[in-house]
């Protein structure tokens, strides 16, 4: 018996470091695919009429109500000031935003956005994207790159009851990403920037329902789109680009007058049971009563930062004034924005 308690230790031991190397191999694996998920992006459809160029881009129509040169003195390259009327302009985007999607069905939420290593693993981020993520040391948290780290994180390790679903959340938080662009038109302006705030949505749900949920998150990025008279096209991005945790995913992008082309705006994601088997999300099932991994979905509601710039774009006049769209106006946005003179800073 000594000898069988010697033995039992020994494979205990080599089984533990098993696991941990089997653990680490099994976090590098992303999410399948879907079937139906395309070889390359591929354009589904075009909405609205582009405008056509030459054009102003966001920052000569905004003039000092954008301080890049204030921001970077402040916190570096990659940060801004806004100001004056586009502070107006994104608190009306996010509270008319939210009012939509409560309509749909989703419960507003202002998550935290410094988290433990354990959300960005359960989301995907962790191992994947470490380059573009904030860490505080000291305390051992991580800024968020977009809410949906928390809110996926909001059912963590619970047992959900099927007739509860679909669980649906609209979460309003500033972001952070290291990601600093390819210089050229994307280091220009707030196009691509260290901080920016986002209205996302996340969804709870269970794997017979995830496709059609997905499709609901697209049509209602698309009728957010429209209502602001955003010109668009949807594209369903290719398997190479899905990242580890979507199954399949749609991105909205934008026509940039100023550029000529369409850039991305939102996107939408089916993440099947990959984070919800991560964090230990699950479902109990209604006919056999056993949990099971639930699915979740994202989707971007309002990246503030860029519809701010496609509505500057888009919105312009000839003299150099923007029109911006009625919807807002209820919601504190000023109906124009006049041609603002250059910051000094």
């Amino acid at each position: 018996m000594r000898e069988l308690g010697q033995r039992q230790d020994e494979l205990e031991a080599e089984l533990a470091e098993v696991d941990v190397a089997l653990q680490a191999a099994l976090s590098q694996l992303p999410n399948l695919p879907s079937a139906d998920a395309p070889a390359s992006d591929t354009v589904l459809r075009t909405v609205g009429t582009p405008r056509p160029g030459p054009a102003a881009d966001h920052l000569e129509l905004a003039g000092s109500l954008i301080d890049m040169q204030a921001g970077a003195r402040l916190s570096g390259a990659r940060f801004a000031y806004l100001r004056g009327d586009l502070v107006l302009l994104e608190l009306a985007l996010v509270r008319w935003a939210l009012e939509r999607l409560r309509d749909e069905g989703f419960e507003p939420v202002i998550p935290p956005v410094l988290v433990r290593e354990q959300a960005l693993y359960g989301t995907g981020m962790l191992p994947d994207t470490e380059q573009q993520i904030y860490r505080v040391p000291d305390d051992d948290l991580y800024l968020v790159g977009t809410s949906e780290v928390a809110l996926a994180s909001l059912h963590a390790s619970e047992i959900l009851e099927a007739d509860t679903l679909p669980l649906r959340y609209a979460g309003f938080s500033t972001c952070f990403r290291r990601e600093a662009g390819a210089a050229g038109k994307d280091t220009r302006g707030i196009f691509r920037v260290h901080q920016f705030d986002k209205v996302e949505m996340f969804v709870f749900t269970t794997a017979e329902e995830s496709t059609a949920e997905h499709d609901r998150l697209l049509a209602i990025e698309e009728s957010l789109l429209s209502a602001l008279a955003i010109p668009y096209q949807v594209v369903n991005i290719a398997v190479d680009d899905l990242g580890a945790s979507a199954a399949k995913k749609y991105d909205c992008e934008a026509w940039l007058p100023s550029q000529q082309r369409y850039r991305e705006l939102t996107s939408c994601s089916n993440t099947t049971d990959f984070q919800a088997r991560r964090l230990e999300v699950r479902v109990r099932d209604a006919a056999s009563g056993r949990p099971v991994a639930a699915h979740t979905l994202n989707g971007t509601a309002v990246a503030v930062g860029r519809t701010i710039i496609a509505l500057l774009e888009n919105g312009q006049q000839d003299d150099r004034s923007v029109v911006l769209p009625e919807c807002l106006v209820p919601y504190g946005a000023p109906a124009v924005i006049s041609q603002q003179a250059p910051s000094d800073s």
